[in-house]
């Protein structure tokens, strides 16, 4: 299932293959800015360019005695240049690749994020345009309020789900920073040129001012900003599982030919996508308070911002590609039952034109409290026992002093309730 949803390319770019050639890359890039100082002679950047290689299974062999993964990167990588390798690595320090490198990946990660948030926006356009006249009852502590149409509750999810889409981008300009700064940030064996060069050739901007590493809370802005994604979209699963509910069965996630929904009841049809969803959104936003917390590291910097990174990155950005995909998948197929929606809409006796009847008791002259004690007295009966609002006004000789037949008919139309429908639409879609 997990395949199904989760675009292959993600997890690529976790890979260890794709780590250790972006640690690559910028090893390369940095030969090339010495070489453009006239630190390394032009023929060995074009030696190391032709001739880099490394073994992951080497790497991790290096590594088990050196006890140091950067060590032994370079190590494996040296293999493969002979004489060459003393112009790789000049200067600079672990973090200088490492972090430059993760930017590289997050950037890569960040594309195919947008990409997904894209193709939702999309779907939730065509959507709510498909539903924008379809009426049913909206909720409000899970209590029937007043009419609304389906195409509004779409879009609604669309314009917070644009909303995201600027944010992703935001937070993914603020983590794509490199530094090739040295030890603690002073350049003190390489030039910041060589900073410029790399940061330049692989899109990044550098940090205007680092210590050893990229400052986190860059990252926690980017985790940050992952979570508040992932809770719109556990928001928009709550709200169809909501409406999934038997008593309710307005709207249905799809359900594929030769599925099963309970291994004991037949007749199950569970909402498990959305269900899915909503938990791993309490895993984004886990994440995201991880980051937070690699914010305060010691002096110019220590190392328990590391093992963090190393499960938070590739499992944020996973678990929200997968998640992104699987709700444009429901969206995009899901089953939706305006009878249903009418049935519901019904079921309150009209209760829901209350506050249309309290307005105009009160324009023809009651206090608000009085008005509100006589709607309020027949509108908490409307819809039990079959109790119908607009009956019970017109039997009541107080509500009939102020309000004529002609008028309370006036009241009842379901066309006040969605006149604005397409001015909303005009200020979401343009």
């Amino acid at each position: 299932m997990i395949e199904r949803y989760t675009h292959p390319e993600m997890g690529r770019i976790w890979s260890e293959q794709n780590q250790f050639q972006k640690w690559l890359d910028v090893e390369i890039l940095a030969t090339e800015a010495l070489s453009r100082l006239g630190k390394v002679p032009s023929r060995a950047v074009e030696r190391i360019r032709k001739n880099a290689r490394f073994d992951v299974g080497q790497i991790r062999k290096i590594e088990k005695e050196v006890r140091h993964e950067m060590i032994a990167f370079l190590s494996c990588v040296a293999g493969s240049l002979g004489d060459d390798a003393r112009f790789v690595h000049v200067g600079m320090t672990s973090s200088d690749v490492m972090d430059t490198a993760l930017a590289l990946q997050l950037k890569e990660a960040s594309a195919l994020l947008v990409k997904d948030v894209r193709e939702l926006l999309a779907v939730l356009k065509r959507q709510a345009f498909r539903f924008k006249d379809v009426p049913m009852i909206g909720r409000t502590h899970g209590v029937h309020a007043e009419p609304i149409t389906f195409g509004l509750k779409l879009a609604l999810w669309y314009e917070e789900t644009k909303r995201n889409l600027v944010r992703v981008e935001r937070a993914t300009d603020d983590v794509c920073v490199g530094k090739i700064s040295g030890a603690v940030g002073t350049f003190t064996e390489i030039s910041p040129r060589v900073e410029a060069y790399v940061c330049k050739k692989g899109g990044l901007k550098p940090a205007p001012i680092s210590n050893q590493i990229v400052q986190r809370d860059r990252h926690a802005f980017f985790f940050a900003v992952l979570a508040v994604l992932a809770s719109s979209l556990e928001k928009f699963a709550v709200e169809i599982r909501h409406l999934q509910r038997t008593e309710v069965l307005e709207a249905e996630e799809p359900f594929t030919r030769g599925q099963k929904g309970s291994s004991a009841m037949p007749h199950k049809r569970n909402p498990i996508l959305s269900e899915n969803v909503s938990g791993l959104a309490r895993l984004v936003r886990s994440y995201a308070v991880a980051a937070l917390e690699n914010i305060p590291l010691w002096h110019e910097r220590d190392i328990s911002h590391s093992s963090v990174e190393r499960v938070i990155a590739p499992d944020a950005t996973i678990a929200l590609d997968f998640m992104l995909r699987r709700m444009t998948h429901i969206l995009g197929d899901l089953c939706v039952y305006p009878e249903a929606m009418k049935r519901n809409l019904e079921k309150s006796g009209g209760a829901f034109f209350s506050q249309r009847v309290l307005l105009r008791l009160v324009e023809k002259g009651l206090s608000r409290d009085e008005a509100y004690r006589i709607v309020q007295r027949h509108a908490l009966k409307a819809g039990k026992n079959g109790t119908d609002l607009r009956g019970k006004l017109l039997e009541d000789p107080e509500v009939r002093r102020y309000l004529p037949l002609r008028e309370i008919e006036q009241i009842w139309d379901m066309k006040h309730y969605l006149r604005n429908v397409d001015l909303i639409f005009n200020r979401v879609f343009r």
